[in-house]
């Protein structure tokens, strides 16, 4: 009986060491915006407003949406998490924060654990679902029309910000990193930004 008590704290000691060494880890991680895909206004593939490739729908769509002043925005926001170190690194959450023109829109939490293997790169998805008509009708439809026109090829865009705080479960308690990091696809860079 002594024996099996031994040993279990012993596999608690090792799975406490395990992370916190991948909670250490991931603090060496880089983190960038990769791009952002499936982006539907009102309904509306994005790419058909960018290409003026519209349907009579999708027109009936557009003007409803803004006259009722309920705009819905659905897309997913692809993050990169590249581990640069021999050690792996492990993620059970992050919280995000989506900013259009520089205006907090939308937030949430991606409760999906990921580890992060030694010198490789993971995608994580964020599936973001918000309503932009308030933002729209005080900065009129222009605004929507340089949202929409505002993505480019590969799927990011100017006018979109993300900010995100990983986080990982430490023997029952989340640990996150203190400050959200502001992602930036145009540089490739990370920085670090209160909330």
């Amino acid at each position: 009986m002594a024996g099996t008590i031994l040993l279990s704290s012993c596999d608690i000691l090792s799975q406490l060491a395990n992370d916190i060494a991948g909670v250490a880890n991931l603090r060496n991680c880089k983190f960038d915006l990769k791009n952002v895909s499936n982006v539907t206004v009102a309904g509306v593939d994005v790419k058909n407003l960018t290409s003026g490739n519209l349907s009579a729908t999708d027109v009936v769509k557009l003007v409803a949406a803004y006259q009722s002043k309920k705009v819905p925005l659905s897309m997913d926001m692809n993050v990169n998490v590249t581990n640069p170190t021999q050690q792996k690194a492990s993620m059970t959450a992050m919280d995000w924060i989506l900013a259009i023109d520089g205006t907090d829109m939308a937030s949430g939490v991606s409760s999906r654990s990921y580890t992060i293997r030694p010198s490789t790169t993971t995608t994580v998805p964020l599936g973001v679902n918000t309503d932009l008509g308030q933002f729209f009708s005080k900065k009129g439809v222009d605004a929507l029309k340089n949202f929409a026109s505002s993505f480019s090829n590969d799927g990011t865009s100017s006018k979109v910000g993300l900010r995100i705080k990983p986080s990982i479960n430490v023997n029952g308690q989340q640990v996150s990193f203190p400050d959200y990091i502001k992602l930036e696809k145009s540089t490739g860079s990370t920085s670090k930004k209160k909330s």
